[in-house]
């Protein structure tokens, strides 16, 4: 019902900047809860940020809070993820997740549509 690919991902420095773009296809984009994951190599697939359907709450990992912001356009059906200030225990592997509920969550049970992943590299 939605598919989703990311895309902005590359090779930075620590303290560059990036902003990630996840594309959204879908009867019901404007209604739906938006998330950010990330997996680093051999980690756990992690939370980073999501927002409601109407982007009036948004909630984040606490390591990224006050760098990281997530943001929607649904007229151009798109969710961004504003990476500032980045660190190296910020590469991972970042993927949008879209629920088909409105109502935000950081557990990745709670999303049902998951993109392809875009690499995020931070050097030291």
């Amino acid at each position: 019902q939605v598919q989703l690919v990311e895309s902005g991902g590359g090779l930075v420095q620590a303290g560059d900047a990036l902003r990630l773009s996840c594309a959204a296809s879908g009867r019901t984009f404007s209604s739906t809860a938006m998330g950010w994951f990330r997996q680093a190599p051999g980690k756990e697939r992690e939370f980073v940020a999501a927002m409601s359907g109407s982007g009036g709450n948004t909630i984040y990992l606490d390591s990224v809070k006050g760098r990281f912001t997530i943001s929607r356009d649904n007229a151009k059906n798109t969710v961004y993820l504003q990476m500032n200030s980045l660190k190296p225990e910020d590469t991972a592997v970042y993927y949008c997740a879209a629920a088909r509920r409105p109502y935000p969550v950081a557990q990745s049970q709670g999303y049902d549509y998951w993109g392809q992943g875009t690499q995020v590299t931070v050097s030291s």
